[in-house]
Protein backbone atom coordinates (compact mmCIF):
# COMPACT_ATOMS: atom_id res chain seq x y z
CA UNK A 1 0.00 0.00 0.00
CA UNK A 2 1.84 3.11 -1.26
CA UNK A 3 1.42 6.37 0.96
CA UNK A 4 0.20 9.81 -0.39
CA UNK A 5 2.61 12.50 -1.22
CA UNK A 6 0.80 14.77 2.03
CA UNK A 7 0.93 11.66 4.50
CA UNK A 8 4.87 11.21 3.70
CA UNK A 9 5.45 15.18 4.46
CA UNK A 10 3.65 14.64 7.47
CA UNK A 11 5.61 11.20 8.28
CA UNK A 12 8.93 13.04 7.74
CA UNK A 13 8.03 16.21 10.11
CA UNK A 14 7.07 13.93 12.72
CA UNK A 15 9.94 11.61 12.87
CA UNK A 16 11.76 13.76 15.25
CA UNK A 17 15.74 13.05 14.00
CA UNK A 18 16.52 15.51 16.57
CA UNK A 19 15.09 13.77 19.80
CA UNK A 20 18.25 12.95 21.46
CA UNK A 21 17.16 9.54 23.19
CA UNK A 22 20.36 9.44 25.45
CA UNK A 23 19.24 12.93 26.73
CA UNK A 24 15.38 12.70 26.45
CA UNK A 25 14.58 9.24 27.73
CA UNK A 26 12.98 10.78 30.96
CA UNK A 27 10.74 12.99 29.29
CA UNK A 28 9.36 10.66 26.83
CA UNK A 29 8.54 7.69 29.60
CA UNK A 30 6.93 11.08 31.45
CA UNK A 31 4.96 11.63 28.05
CA UNK A 32 4.25 8.41 27.40
CA UNK A 33 2.52 7.73 31.34
CA UNK A 34 0.45 10.91 31.26
CA UNK A 35 -1.38 10.27 28.14
CA UNK A 36 -4.82 9.38 28.93
CA UNK A 37 -5.79 5.25 29.35
CA UNK A 38 -8.62 4.64 27.25
CA UNK A 39 -11.43 1.78 28.93
CA UNK A 40 -13.07 -0.60 27.65
CA UNK A 41 -16.53 -1.40 27.86
CA UNK A 42 -16.80 -4.98 29.18
CA UNK A 43 -13.13 -5.77 30.74
CA UNK A 44 -13.02 -5.60 34.70
CA UNK A 45 -10.86 -3.09 36.18
CA UNK A 46 -7.18 -4.23 35.81
CA UNK A 47 -5.53 -5.11 39.13
CA UNK A 48 -1.73 -4.58 40.55
CA UNK A 49 0.14 -7.60 41.61
CA UNK A 50 3.82 -8.73 41.78
CA UNK A 51 4.98 -11.97 40.42
CA UNK A 52 8.96 -13.44 41.22
CA UNK A 53 8.99 -9.62 42.73
CA UNK A 54 8.23 -7.78 39.24
CA UNK A 55 5.26 -5.19 38.89
CA UNK A 56 2.41 -6.40 37.34
CA UNK A 57 -0.79 -5.69 35.63
CA UNK A 58 -3.46 -7.82 35.41
CA UNK A 59 -6.60 -7.77 32.85
CA UNK A 60 -9.62 -9.93 33.27
CA UNK A 61 -12.43 -10.12 30.38
CA UNK A 62 -16.25 -10.92 31.90
CA UNK A 63 -17.46 -14.12 32.33
CA UNK A 64 -19.67 -14.49 29.52
CA UNK A 65 -16.73 -12.82 27.33
CA UNK A 66 -14.31 -15.40 28.59
CA UNK A 67 -11.86 -17.84 26.23
CA UNK A 68 -9.52 -20.48 27.11
CA UNK A 69 -6.29 -19.47 27.24
CA UNK A 70 -4.04 -16.59 29.12
CA UNK A 71 -1.79 -13.90 27.59
CA UNK A 72 1.43 -12.44 29.67
CA UNK A 73 2.51 -9.49 27.25
CA UNK A 74 6.33 -7.54 27.65
CA UNK A 75 5.41 -4.22 26.39
CA UNK A 76 7.69 -2.18 23.52
CA UNK A 77 9.71 1.25 24.25
CA UNK A 78 13.24 0.66 22.96
CA UNK A 79 14.02 -1.19 26.40
CA UNK A 80 14.07 2.54 27.66
CA UNK A 81 10.60 3.79 27.61
CA UNK A 82 7.40 1.86 27.94
CA UNK A 83 5.43 0.74 31.05
CA UNK A 84 2.24 -0.38 32.60
CA UNK A 85 0.42 2.60 32.52
CA UNK A 86 1.31 3.51 29.01
CA UNK A 87 0.29 -0.01 28.02
CA UNK A 88 -2.88 0.06 29.82
CA UNK A 89 -4.68 0.87 26.82
CA UNK A 90 -3.53 -1.58 24.61
CA UNK A 91 -3.52 -4.48 27.12
CA UNK A 92 -7.34 -3.52 27.76
CA UNK A 93 -8.10 -4.23 24.01
CA UNK A 94 -6.42 -7.07 24.00
CA UNK A 95 -8.21 -9.04 26.52
CA UNK A 96 -11.24 -6.73 25.28
CA UNK A 97 -11.12 -8.35 21.60
CA UNK A 98 -9.75 -12.19 22.54
CA UNK A 99 -11.39 -12.60 25.98
CA UNK A 100 -8.62 -14.19 27.37
CA UNK A 101 -6.82 -12.55 30.78
CA UNK A 102 -3.58 -10.25 29.94
CA UNK A 103 -0.57 -10.20 32.45
CA UNK A 104 1.44 -7.09 31.41
CA UNK A 105 4.92 -7.15 33.02
CA UNK A 106 6.38 -4.08 33.86
CA UNK A 107 10.22 -4.90 33.84
CA UNK A 108 12.94 -3.17 34.53
CA UNK A 109 14.00 -0.33 32.02
CA UNK A 110 17.66 0.56 30.40
CA UNK A 111 19.80 2.51 30.96
CA UNK A 112 19.47 2.37 35.00
CA UNK A 113 18.92 -1.70 34.12
CA UNK A 114 20.67 -2.53 31.13
CA UNK A 115 21.19 -5.82 29.59
CA UNK A 116 20.27 -8.98 30.89
CA UNK A 117 18.33 -6.48 33.99
CA UNK A 118 15.06 -5.97 31.66
CA UNK A 119 15.47 -10.40 30.42
CA UNK A 120 15.91 -11.57 33.38
CA UNK A 121 12.12 -9.83 35.41
CA UNK A 122 10.45 -11.18 32.35
CA UNK A 123 12.12 -14.82 32.03
CA UNK A 124 11.49 -15.05 35.74
CA UNK A 125 7.78 -14.08 35.47
CA UNK A 126 7.33 -16.52 32.77
CA UNK A 127 8.50 -18.92 34.87
CA UNK A 128 6.54 -18.42 37.34
CA UNK A 129 3.62 -17.74 35.87
CA UNK A 130 4.26 -21.57 34.36
CA UNK A 131 5.16 -22.76 37.59
CA UNK A 132 1.54 -21.61 38.92
CA UNK A 133 1.78 -18.61 40.63
CA UNK A 134 -1.56 -17.45 42.17
CA UNK A 135 -1.70 -14.44 40.91
CA UNK A 136 -2.11 -15.67 37.49
CA UNK A 137 -3.05 -19.35 36.99
CA UNK A 138 -3.34 -21.04 33.71
CA UNK A 139 -1.82 -23.93 32.66
CA UNK A 140 1.09 -24.43 30.45
CA UNK A 141 -0.69 -25.32 27.83
CA UNK A 142 -3.09 -22.65 27.62
CA UNK A 143 -0.27 -19.62 28.00
CA UNK A 144 0.94 -17.61 25.02
CA UNK A 145 3.95 -15.24 25.15
CA UNK A 146 2.99 -11.80 23.55
CA UNK A 147 5.39 -8.89 22.94
CA UNK A 148 5.53 -5.72 20.76
CA UNK A 149 8.51 -4.21 19.54
CA UNK A 150 11.70 -4.43 22.24
CA UNK A 151 8.57 -6.78 23.96
CA UNK A 152 8.94 -9.16 21.14
CA UNK A 153 12.44 -9.13 21.61
CA UNK A 154 12.47 -10.04 25.64
CA UNK A 155 9.63 -12.58 24.70
CA UNK A 156 12.19 -14.31 21.60
CA UNK A 157 15.16 -14.38 24.35
CA UNK A 158 13.31 -15.31 27.55
CA UNK A 159 12.13 -18.15 25.31
CA UNK A 160 15.51 -19.13 24.27
CA UNK A 161 16.53 -18.52 28.14
CA UNK A 162 14.14 -21.04 29.24
CA UNK A 163 14.74 -23.28 26.41
CA UNK A 164 18.70 -23.74 26.74
CA UNK A 165 17.93 -24.31 30.55
CA UNK A 166 15.37 -26.90 29.54
CA UNK A 167 12.80 -24.95 31.92
CA UNK A 168 9.04 -25.04 30.90
CA UNK A 169 7.96 -23.04 27.66
CA UNK A 170 4.50 -21.86 27.01
CA UNK A 171 1.88 -23.06 24.30
CA UNK A 172 2.79 -20.63 22.14
CA UNK A 173 4.52 -16.95 20.88
CA UNK A 174 3.09 -13.82 19.54
CA UNK A 175 5.43 -11.27 18.20
CA UNK A 176 4.33 -8.32 16.81
CA UNK A 177 7.63 -6.12 14.98
CA UNK A 178 10.06 -7.19 16.75
CA UNK A 179 14.13 -6.51 17.36
CA UNK A 180 15.84 -9.45 16.66
CA UNK A 181 18.61 -8.39 15.80
CA UNK A 182 21.59 -5.18 16.53
CA UNK A 183 22.62 -3.80 13.86
CA UNK A 184 21.22 -0.54 12.24
CA UNK A 185 24.09 0.88 10.50
CA UNK A 186 24.29 1.89 6.69
CA UNK A 187 25.84 -1.75 6.78
CA UNK A 188 22.60 -3.48 7.66
CA UNK A 189 22.20 -6.96 5.53
CA UNK A 190 18.28 -6.07 5.89
CA UNK A 191 16.86 -4.04 3.25
CA UNK A 192 13.80 -2.08 5.38
CA UNK A 193 16.52 -0.37 7.59
CA UNK A 194 17.61 1.42 4.55
CA UNK A 195 14.33 1.59 2.85
CA UNK A 196 12.26 2.33 6.28
CA UNK A 197 15.30 3.82 8.39
CA UNK A 198 13.91 7.71 8.49
CA UNK A 199 10.54 9.39 8.12
CA UNK A 200 8.61 6.72 9.31
CA UNK A 201 8.24 7.73 13.09
CA UNK A 202 10.91 4.83 14.19
CA UNK A 203 14.26 4.97 12.37
CA UNK A 204 17.63 3.69 12.45
CA UNK A 205 19.11 6.34 14.24
CA UNK A 206 16.52 6.30 17.08
CA UNK A 207 17.32 1.87 16.96
CA UNK A 208 20.70 2.86 16.99
CA UNK A 209 20.48 5.38 20.36
CA UNK A 210 17.85 2.31 22.19
CA UNK A 211 20.39 -0.03 21.86
CA UNK A 212 23.48 2.15 22.81
CA UNK A 213 21.27 2.60 26.34
CA UNK A 214 20.49 -1.06 26.42
CA UNK A 215 23.70 -2.41 26.21
CA UNK A 216 26.44 -2.94 28.26
CA UNK A 217 29.26 -2.90 25.67
CA UNK A 218 29.51 -4.21 21.45
CA UNK A 219 29.97 -7.61 22.78
CA UNK A 220 26.36 -7.57 23.93
CA UNK A 221 25.21 -6.95 20.58
CA UNK A 222 25.82 -10.26 19.05
CA UNK A 223 24.50 -11.99 22.27
CA UNK A 224 21.57 -14.63 20.96
CA UNK A 225 19.99 -13.17 24.26
CA UNK A 226 20.01 -9.77 23.14
CA UNK A 227 19.61 -10.49 19.45
CA UNK A 228 17.90 -13.35 19.04
CA UNK A 229 17.94 -13.96 14.85
CA UNK A 230 21.88 -15.02 16.05
CA UNK A 231 20.94 -17.66 17.86
CA UNK A 232 22.50 -21.40 16.77
CA UNK A 233 19.55 -22.66 16.72
CA UNK A 234 15.67 -21.43 17.37
CA UNK A 235 14.26 -25.43 17.05
CA UNK A 236 12.41 -26.54 20.34
CA UNK A 237 10.72 -22.90 20.55
CA UNK A 238 6.60 -23.09 20.47
CA UNK A 239 4.60 -22.59 17.75
CA UNK A 240 4.76 -18.96 16.62
CA UNK A 241 2.78 -15.58 14.91
CA UNK A 242 5.20 -12.84 13.77
CA UNK A 243 3.46 -9.37 12.75
CA UNK A 244 5.11 -6.98 10.62
CA UNK A 245 4.79 -3.38 9.39
CA UNK A 246 5.44 -2.29 5.83
CA UNK A 247 6.55 0.72 6.68
CA UNK A 248 8.92 -0.59 9.40
CA UNK A 249 13.11 -0.84 9.60
CA UNK A 250 12.58 -3.75 11.37
CA UNK A 251 10.13 -5.54 9.05
CA UNK A 252 13.05 -7.51 7.20
CA UNK A 253 14.49 -9.00 10.48
CA UNK A 254 10.93 -10.34 11.81
CA UNK A 255 10.51 -11.60 8.84
CA UNK A 256 13.50 -13.19 8.55
CA UNK A 257 13.30 -14.70 11.87
CA UNK A 258 9.57 -15.90 11.13
CA UNK A 259 11.45 -17.65 8.65
CA UNK A 260 14.29 -18.85 10.49
CA UNK A 261 11.58 -21.14 12.98
CA UNK A 262 9.81 -22.28 10.32
CA UNK A 263 13.13 -23.94 8.51
CA UNK A 264 14.61 -25.20 12.12
CA UNK A 265 10.68 -27.19 12.50
CA UNK A 266 8.54 -24.63 14.48
CA UNK A 267 5.37 -23.71 13.30
CA UNK A 268 5.56 -20.29 12.66
CA UNK A 269 3.30 -17.82 10.41
CA UNK A 270 4.24 -14.36 9.39
CA UNK A 271 1.90 -11.37 8.01
CA UNK A 272 2.94 -8.27 7.23
CA UNK A 273 -0.09 -5.87 7.76
CA UNK A 274 0.40 -3.44 4.47
CA UNK A 275 0.59 0.35 5.01
CA UNK A 276 1.50 -0.04 8.65
CA UNK A 277 4.34 1.63 10.74
CA UNK A 278 5.83 1.04 13.41
CA UNK A 279 4.28 1.15 16.57
CA UNK A 280 0.84 0.36 15.61
CA UNK A 281 -0.85 -2.15 17.62
CA UNK A 282 -0.94 0.51 20.26
CA UNK A 283 -3.19 2.05 18.33
CA UNK A 284 -7.03 1.92 19.65
CA UNK A 285 -8.99 -0.35 17.43
CA UNK A 286 -10.89 2.33 15.32
CA UNK A 287 -7.94 2.60 13.37
CA UNK A 288 -7.70 -0.22 10.31
CA UNK A 289 -4.17 -1.77 11.35
CA UNK A 290 -4.27 -2.17 15.12
CA UNK A 291 -7.83 -3.92 14.48
CA UNK A 292 -5.87 -5.98 12.18
CA UNK A 293 -3.35 -7.06 14.48
CA UNK A 294 -6.16 -7.99 17.22
CA UNK A 295 -8.07 -10.00 14.44
CA UNK A 296 -4.49 -11.98 13.85
CA UNK A 297 -4.00 -12.88 17.47
CA UNK A 298 -7.85 -13.97 18.06
CA UNK A 299 -7.21 -16.24 14.68
CA UNK A 300 -3.94 -17.37 15.78
CA UNK A 301 -5.39 -18.53 19.33
CA UNK A 302 -8.34 -19.94 18.22
CA UNK A 303 -6.60 -21.96 16.12
CA UNK A 304 -7.50 -19.64 11.99
CA UNK A 305 -5.03 -19.70 9.41
CA UNK A 306 -3.85 -16.18 8.77
CA UNK A 307 -5.61 -14.68 5.43
CA UNK A 308 -3.63 -15.50 2.59
CA UNK A 309 -3.13 -12.06 0.84
CA UNK A 310 -0.43 -10.92 3.38
CA UNK A 311 0.70 -13.78 4.83
CA UNK A 312 4.39 -14.90 3.63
Amino acid sequence: MALNEALRAALRALSFPDVDLPKNYRRIRALQDAAPSLRSRIVQDAREAQIAGVPVRIYEPEPDARQPGALLFFHGGGWVTGSLASYHAACTHLCERTGRPVCSVGYRLAPEHRFPDGLHDCHAVLQAVLAGDPAFPCAREELTLVGDSAGGNLAAAALLLARDRAQPLPAGQILLYPVVQSDFTDGSPFPSVHENGQDYLLTARMMREYLSLYVRGETDERNPYLAPLYAPSLAGLPRALVVTAQYDPLRDEGEAFAARLAREGVPAACVRVEGALHGFFSLPPRFAHAARALELIGDFLDGRPAAPDDAR
